[in-house]
């Protein structure tokens, strides 16, 4: 809770963001201690009939829509049955279940039923070779583990050195019925997300079991327990997901999300969306639930909400994304900004009736002014930018939905949260210093939302949460008098070229107004004169030309010499993370080894 530390401040002049929320939007907002699924029974309990989770599937060589839908009634028996069938095969309070799968409701199935068991989810990303798939395991001590059937072999080949023994196989048309379910099969198959697993370790017996590999069905054993599990008290204090982070800046590590933090981060969105209705929203579920972002403001907000989610396992279908968004009458769509960017482009977008979305908080990476003003023309809904990471279950800061929103920033703190920026460097006595307004310096969160800290990481735990409880988020940023803050950008990321500090954020924003470019990234290469130089990575968009010289020439118009890229590279993509985010050290691994080839020929 945010409290004044003396009787000489109002809290408006301690905390100046406080004087831009919108009306209605409070400062703080009740935090009740409880479990994340008590807002699932709440829904269970108001709207037992209601959808509460739809998938929404292209069938490409018909270029139909399959779908299958589960009722709040109907998700709270599964749910149920599955808990029970974790049960019988050990699961326990404080185990570790993995869950490795796309947006189907099989993930949401999974996850509430670890939950009820006092278990912890351990989110893993269905594209993990078997290297990342084996630390993750590892890692974690999951014995458990739930997965598409295409994906096994990855587990297979890495699974002696895991403590895996409870293998649990389901795939994205096991919620179909038929003759749907059998279309789907062969589209699935062909992408490899389905497999027939040997046929020795995969026989089903009545019970729902399997034999001595460990290897079972989700769905038999879901159809042969009964709605029953045993009750396990919890406490709002306790772990209930590994949410790993930090795999594009050295070893992943778990950031341990409890219910408290997970509960509070999702009454807070409730507070900013103060406008949304109980039990009448539609949430597009694009982002991947196993990622921390597509979790909290899709799924959790969605059952907070008792709202029906829409889940996409596909988003990169750019035309299917449309269709679903304008046939499901979608008001809610968290997302990240490439994929807004991709839909405002797409040839023929205009003929698309989008005018039930009200509002969209964007994530992942910064939002250009460009996007968010044409998707917002688009739709008649709001598009802003908030800022999270992972450690903060996730969301630290938003811009408000339909307040004053500042360009460039990622906003206000929510509710119960305080913000400071504070010096780069410790002074003489160990202490990172506040900074005054429009001064520069890591961006530091405080709020119920921060996790517990690191899994078995006592000293990256010790260096990332400060004594108070305030999470260092390397992200170097500023905020205005007003309280709105703006991210300059991570401290791993400032390119120093010749002495002189570049910020790749802001060449970027350039970039991205080119009426050629469809995106751009800016990262720091080596440079035997100046130690690192600027590099532009630029996709253009489609049927469009360009060169080296009129992007920079471009570019000369609005930085500084020293600013201006050296190097331009022209792509038909970036690499992104699985929500979105441009991976800018693949991009400068890249060039470092084809500057190598060069150099060897």
């Amino acid at each position: 809770m945010m409290t004044s530390t003396t009787t000489a401040t109002t809290p408006t002049d301690e905390f100046p963001w406080l004087r831009h929320y919108e009306e209605g939007v409070p400062p703080t907002v009740d935090l009740p201690d409880e479990l994340i699924f008590d807002f699932l029974n709440t829904a269970i309990q108001k709207f037992p009939d209601t959808v509460a989770v739809r998938l929404v599937l292209k069938y490409l060589p018909l270029g139909i829509t399959i779908q299958s839908k589960l009722t709040y009634r109907e998700l709270d028996d599964k749910v149920k049955r599955c808990a029970a069938a974790f049960h019988a095969l050990g699961v326990k309070k404080g185990d570790r279940v993995a869950i490795m799968l796309p947006n189907v409701p099989q993930y949401i199935i999974a996850f509430h039923a670890a939950l009820r068991l006092g278990a912890i989810v351990v989110n893993t990303n269905p594209t993990y070779t078997p290297r990342e798939l084996r630390h993750q395991l590892e890692d974690s001590g999951a014995e458990t583990i739930v997965m598409l059937s295409g994906l096994y072999s990855r587990l297979a080949e890495i699974r002696t050195h895991t403590a895996v023994r409870n293998v649990i196989l389901t795939d994205v048309p096991d919620t179909l019925g038929w003759p749907f379910n059998k279309l789907v099969e062969r589209q699935v198959r062909a992408s490899g997300m389905m497999a027939d697993v040997p046929a020795e370790r995969s026989t089903e017996r009545a019970t729902g079991g399997s034999t001595d590999a460990g290897i079972h069905r989700l769905f038999a054993l879901i159809a042969n327990h009964a709605p029953t599990p045993p009750v396990v008290e919890s406490v709002p204090d306790d772990v209930v997901v590994f949410q790993y982070t930090g795999g594009t800046t050295g070893v992943p590590r778990a950031a341990m999300l409890t219910h408290r933090s997970l509960a509070a981060n999702a009454r807070q969105m409730l507070a900013w969306f103060q406008t949304a209705e109980y039990g009448k929203e539609k949430m597009l579920g694009a982002l991947p639930c196993f990622h921390v972002y597509g979790m909290t403001v899709g799924m959790l907000l969605s059952n907070a909400l008792g709202s029906e989610l829409v889940l996409v396992p596909d988003p990169r279908n750019t035309l299917h994304l449309l269709q679903t968004l304008q046939n499901e009458r979608i008001t809610l769509f968290p997302g990240v900004p490439a994929l807004y960017n991709v839909l405002i482009n797409f040839p023929g977008v205009a003929k698309f009736d989008l005018h039930t979305v009200k509002a969209c908080l964007s994530g992942g990476s910064s939002l250009p002014d460009a996007v968010a003003k044409g998707f917002s023309a688009l739709t008649g809904g709001r598009l802003v930018e908030g800022y999270g990471l992972t450690e903060a279950s996730p969301l630290v800061t938003a811009n408000p939905l339909f307040g004053q929103v500042r360009i460039g920033s990622i906003g206000l703190p929510v509710p119960n949260t305080r913000v400071e920026i504070v010096s780069l460097e410790p002074d003489e006595n160990g202490e990172h210093q506040v900074l005054d307004v429009g001064q520069e310096g890591e961006l530091i969160a405080y709020g119920p939302q921060v996790m517990k800290g690191y899994w078995q990481q006592p000293d990256e735990t010790a260096e990332t949460l400060n004594a108070r409880g305030g999470l260092h988020t390397g992200d170097i940023a500023r905020m205005d008098e007003d309280g709105y803050f703006f991210i300059v950008d991570r401290k791993k990321d400032v390119i120093i070229a010749s002495g002189f500090s570049v910020i790749p954020r802001e060449i970027e924003e350039v970039l991205f107004t080119h009426p050629k470019v469809l995106e751009a990234a800016v990262a720091g290469v080596h440079h035997p004169k100046r130690g690192e130089t600027v590099k532009a990575f630029v996709v253009l968009k489609t049927d469009q030309t360009a060169t080296v010289d009129e992007i920079r020439t471009f570019c000369r118009k609005y930085l500084a010499p020293y600013k201006v890229p050296t190097l331009v590279e022209f792509r038909t993509e970036l690499p992104k993370t699985q929500v979105g985010k441009v991976l800018r050290r693949q991009l400068v691994a890249e060039h470092a080894q084809a500057t190598q080839d060069a150099e060897g020929q």
